[in-house]
This record gives structure tokens, sequence and C-alpha cells, in this order.
């Protein structure tokens, strides 16, 4: 994580940040607000929204909340998920970006998305021009694969820039980070925002109450978190916040905490932020009793259910993705490991 990285006042950046993309949605004015204030309450000064978010309506919504306090706090908007990453689409959504958020200047503007169609000078020399002109302060890049991210950083470099944020997917069930962008982002400096570390709400319980939410509405949640493994991780996780008495949102995002390279970036449930709380000073649960706890719990069970070989097993205690393997398939690298045998 970058220590660097301040608020205009020069305040510290909260290890929290919350992501608006349901302001204006499935959460009208009213609940926004409150979930801004009750963030506020919580310490978060870290917010994350988008050009493509409800029409518009998550930059307008921000932007009033913020109004009062807009120098303690670290506003990031992305442009690039529709229309491409050519200046002339990046320059116009980020102008509506400005005027809905009412900002002179915003403090991370990522890309939203890799666009193999434009090359990827002509986006960053954008974003320099953006820069230079003091309408942003940080950069980031969001569901880039590593190699785009170490390629954009090296054209960055060429244009005196630097790539400050890295935004991937990642959470308890969705692992695949681990492999490379976390190690690179870590080796480059690069500070990672997760998103999604409650999985659509799957980490949070919802479901198993029988509750509504995205993946039951959405095809795409739907399919993301359809694997048996993955509703099962959910359960072993409330069953362990059951014992340790703990809301299980807050678990899984303290999972995604302990992450050296991460600064978690949080999409939370509609009217359930109570669960922050634990985690204003990182009391509990990101000790590392409960999360080591945590993961021997998952793990112990997944090796009773796939009977992997003992060569496999080492994987499971460095992140690798063992989840996606069965006997017949071995991880193709156990053996040039010496913990492999």
């Amino acid at each position: 994580m970058n220590d660097k990285i301040t608020t205009l006042s020069g305040s510290e950046i909260n290890p929290f940040c919350f992501g608006t993309m349901q302001w204006g949605g499935k959460a009208d004015p009213a609940a926004s607000e409150r979930l801004y204030h009750q963030c506020r309450d919580a310490g978060i000064n870290h917010f994350d929204t988008a050009f493509s978010y409800c029409e518009g309506a998550s930059e307008t919504l921000l932007g009033v909340f913020c109004k009062v306090e807009r120098d303690a706090l670290l506003i990031a908007t992305k442009v690039g998920h529709v229309g491409g990453g050519g200046k002339t689409s990046l320059l116009s959504q980020f102008d509506q970006c400005q005027k809905r958020l009412k900002m002179d200047m915003v403090d991370v503007l990522y890309l939203h998305r890799f666009d193999p169609d434009t090359p990827i000078e002509e986006t960053l020399e954008t974003l320099a021009e953006l820069k230079q002109s003091g309408k942003i302060r940080y950069i980031g890049v969001s569901n880039f694969s590593a190699w785009q991210g170490v390629d954009a950083l090296h054209h960055a470099k060429a244009l005196g820039l630097n790539i400050d944020f890295f935004q991937p997917m990642y959470n308890l069930v969705k692992r695949q980070a681990e492999v490379e962008i976390l190690p690179m982002c870590a080796a480059k400096g690069i500070t990672v925002a997760a998103y999604s570390p409650l999985g659509g709400g799957l980490l949070t319980g919802k479901y198993l109450r029988g509750e509504q939410g995205r993946l039951i509405e959405s095809e795409m949640y739907a399919a993301r978190y359809e694997p048996a493994f993955m509703r099962e991780a959910a359960k072993r996780l409330c069953d362990l916040a059951d014992e340790l008495g703990v809301n299980p949102a807050a678990l899984a995002v303290a999972w995604v905490h302990a992450i050296p390279q991460s600064r978690c970036r949080l999409f939370q449930p509609l009217e359930r932020i109570n669960w922050l709380h634990p985690l204003r000073r990182c009391h509990f649960p990101c000790q590392k009793t409960f999360i080591t706890k945590f993961l021997l719990y998952l793990q112990h069970r997944h090796l009773q259910q796939t009977g992997l070989k003992k060569h496999e097993r080492h994987h499971h205690h460095r992140g690798w993705y063992c989840w996606y393997f069965s006997r017949s398939t071995p991880c193709p690298t156990c053996k040039s490991d010496p913990f492999g045998t």
C-alpha cells in the first residue's frame, strides 16, 4: 500500500473504502445519505463511484453529501466502462463526472476496464493531460489483468506518471488476484483497492436466510458465484461468525483487509452497515488468530471433501487455487516445489 496517498487536507486514508454503486438505484437518496453518514461515523474517508453507476445518480449524490468536508475525503471515480479508452470519450465522460460531483478536481481517476481497441499510450496521455491540468491527483486501473497493469505502468512511467491504484475483484471465494495481481502490486508499490469483498452478498449469509439480492436478480452474478464450493464456504463462514459472535460480513471484509497489499474497497448490503464498527480500529476480527482459524476451518473441510493428495496440499497454506483442482488434475507446480513431496 502506498503510504503517500492522502486526502487534500493531508489526512491518512482509512483502510476501508465505500463503493457507491447502488446510490441512486436500489439505495434511494435518503438511504444513500444514511449510508454516507454511517461510513463517516465509522471513520471511512474514501469513497468510490463511477461514470456508469446508476446513470450518474451515484456521482451526483456523493457530490452533495461530501460538499461540506470535501478536503477531508479521498474521492475516486471511473471512466471508460462504456465508450472505450480513446481521448475524446474519456475527456467527455470525465467532464460529466466533474459536473455531477461538482468538483474541479477528483482525487482518483480509474480506467474502469481495459480497452483492447485503443492504444494504451493514447489512454495514458489523456490521463497525463488531466493530471497536469490539476483535475486529478492519482491514477488507477480497474479490472485489468496483471500483464495489462504492468504494460500500463511501463507506458505511464515514460510519461512521468504512476499507477497508484489497482482495483481487482477479490474475496474468499474469488481469489484469482493472488496468482499474479497481488504479487505484482506488492513489487511495484501499487495500492490495491479490492472490490466485492462480500461476493455480491454471498459472504454475508443473506442467501442462506432466503433474502433477495444480486445473486438471485442478476444472471451475471448468479453465474459468477454458482459453484457449490462457494456456497459451502459462505455457510462455513457464517458458522464461524456465529461462533465468534460477529457479523459474517465483518469477517469476510477482515479477511481481505488482512492481505498486506490490500486497501479493501467495500460494497455493502443496503441498511446493514452496523458490522463496520468492529472494524473501526481493526481490534477484531483482523487479528491473525481469527483469520488463521478461519482459513484452517475452510481448508480442513475442503480436504475432507476432495481427498486431495499430500503433494497438492501445501498450496492451501500458500493461498493457491487448489479449490479448482481435483485428484485427477494435480497442481502443475507441485513437482518443482520442495514441499510438494
